[in-house]
C-alpha cells in the first residue's frame, strides 16, 4: 500500500443489533484508489447483545487494525478521535391510554404552573390598574385586556419555541433545541469517557 491514508471519524453512527460495522460506516476515507475499496470494507466491530445501547470506537483501535493488515502506513486523522455507536432496538408501541394520560398530565400541569405564576405576581390586579389608568373606571374583570393577553401568551410561546406542531417558522434553533443539544453534548462526553475502554487505565497495586 502507498504511504498515506486520511481518516475523518463520524461523531455518531446508528446501527441495528448484531450489525457488522465497517470502516466506511464510521469514517470518511481518502486513500489510494487501489486500496480504497478494501479499506471501506474493513470490519472494525461486530455488535453483540452485551453491548447494550452504545459502544465507543477509538481512532487508535482503527489505526491498529489498518497497520495490522497493511503494515507501516502514514495514517492522518482529522476531526473527532472517537465514534459513538448507538444501537437502535425496535421500539415498543406506546398504548394510546398512556399517551392520553401523559398529554393530560402535561396540559393541566403547565396550565396550573401558568395560573400560579400569574397569581403570585397579581396579574389580575395589574390588569385592573391598567384598565383604570386608561378608562378611568373600575372593572373587576377587564376582559378587553385579559383576552388579548391570553392569546398573546399562547402566540408568544409558539414564536419562542419556533414550532407549531411539526412546522418550523425558520431555521434558527429554538431555546429548547439548544438546551437539548447541550444536554446531548454532555451525554456524549460522558459516554466517551466511561464507555471507551482506552480512556481509563486501571493499574494493579503491584
Amino acid at each position: 500500500m502507498e504511504s498515506f491514508i486520511y481518516l475523518r471519524l463520524r461523531h455518531r453512527v446508528e446501527v441495528k443489533p448484531n450489525s457488522k460495522i465497517t470502516l466506511a460506516d464510521i469514517a470518511q476515507i481518502i486513500a489510494p484508489e487501489k486500496d480504497l475499496t478494501k479499506l471501506k470494507q474493513l470490519t472494525v466491530y461486530e455488535v453483540s447483545t452485551s453491548d447494550k445501547s452504545s459502544v465507543v470506537i477509538d481512532v487508535m483501535t482503527l489505526i491498529d487494525l489498518i497497520t495490522e493488515k497493511w503494515g507501516a502506513v502514514d495514517i492522518q486523522t482529522i476531526g473527532p478521535s472517537q465514534t459513538i455507536i448507538d444501537i437502535i432496538y425496535k421500539k415498543k408501541k406506546v398504548p394510546i391510554i398512556f399517551f392520553i394520560l401523559i398529554w393530560l398530565l402535561l396540559f393541566f400541569g403547565s396550565a396550573l404552573a401558568i395560573m400560579n405564576f400569574h397569581e403570585d405576581v397579581s396579574m389580575r390586579a395589574v390588569h385592573q390598574k391598567i384598565y383604570k389608568m386608561i378608562t378611568g373606571n373600575d372593572q373587576s374583570k377587564p376582559l378587553i385586556l385579559q383576552i388579548p393577553y391570553s392569546l398573546g401568551l399562547g402566540l408568544g410561546m409558539i414564536i419562542y419555541f419556533n414550532h407549531l406542531f411539526k412546522k418550523r417558522f425558520n431555521e434558527e434553533p429554538s431555546p429548547l433545541e439548544v438546551e437539548i443539544f447541550n444536554y446531548q453534548q454532555d451525554v456524549d462526553h460522558y459516554v466517551v469517557m466511561n464507555e471507551n475502554k482506552e480512556s481509563i487505565k486501571r493499574l494493579d497495586d503491584h
